[in-house]
């Protein structure tokens, strides 16, 4: 999933694709590098933001979608708004992200329910602006799980079916950096819960701060060769899928973690044949 970001704020790259038409030419880009889906957002979530108004964000959103979806790519809309998943599933849109995994407008279950398409859903505790402050956890994997699972069984009470689920442990949302590492190594216990997971690591402070500590650049652009290492461990674990601002370090990540498990699978069946050859023999 490569990321179009509409904003004149984000994080990462604030700014550089805010006009509709350089925005376009970059989801453009990012699906000549290989990218599946092109996730666009026109309200950016770095800590401490405040929300755009919904026509504001309507209108940084819509113009990029209708072009992208209209040449064919699979296109997710990033958004908590129940409205604006609905404009954008109207314009061609195929996939709701929202970071707010529900909470932040529940109208947005019907919305997803209504059109089948597929939803990601993110652990979430609170907007932006005063995110951090409830960043406490005394076993952070059982508490995201836990509440995954209540937001879960919420739009699923509004009709969302399973099938259209994807779940994304929000890395980086009401999370300290160690937070996020433990969510990491404890991928497979997300992945219990039955749904796919997407992991949301690019560029993202926590790696921005084990970079400065090993005294490399940590600005977000120079993240990317880190993002790359944490795609091809989760790649290597079985994610859906990996939402990242560099594709291409990440497309041969995926290679890499794919060949990885084909040879893992390969000595693991081997034993097993010679086994039942003997077997059959006697």
């Amino acid at each position: 999933m490569g990321v179009v970001n509409v904003t004149p704020d984000s994080f990462s790259d604030g700014g550089q694709w805010f006009e509709p038409d350089v925005a376009v030419a970059h989801g453009r880009h990012l699906l000549a590098q290989g990218a599946d889906i092109v996730d666009v957002g026109g309200e950016s979530t770095r800590p401490g933001a405040e929300r755009v108004s919904l026509e504001e964000e309507l209108g940084r959103v819509l113009p990029v979608v209708t072009e992208l979806a209209g040449a064919g790519a699979v296109v997710s809309v990033d958004t908590m708004r129940a409205e604006v998943a609905a404009r954008a599933l109207a314009a061609g849109a195929q996939v709701i992200n929202d970071v707010s995994g529900g909470l932040a407008d529940p109208e947005i279950a019907t919305v997803v329910a209504e059109s089948g398409c597929r939803y990601v859903l993110s652990h979430w505790r609170g907007h932006s602006e005063f995110m951090n402050d409830l960043a406490e956890y005394d076993d952070v994997i059982t508490e995201v799980c836990t509440e995954l699972r209540a937001q879960v069984e919420a739009v699923r009470s509004a009709g969302v079916g399973e099938h259209q689920l994807v779940l994304d442990p929000g890395l980086g949302f009401a999370k300290e950096g160690g937070h996020n590492w433990e969510l990491l190594a404890g991928v497979d216990e997300l992945m219990s819960l039955g749904y796919p997971v997407l992991i949301g690591a690019s560029r993202k402070r926590f790696l921005g701060e084990l970079l400065r500590a090993a005294g490399s650049e940590s600005l977000p652009a120079f993240r990317d060769r880190a993002t790359a290492a944490v795609t091809t461990l989760v790649a290597a674990r079985g994610v859906w899928g990996v939402r990242v601002h560099d594709v291409i370090g990440s497309v041969d990540a995926v290679r890499v973690a794919q060949a990885w498990r084909a040879a893992e699978n390969g000595r693991q069946r081997a034993p097993e044949e010679a086994d039942g050859a003997q077997k059959g023999s006697q």
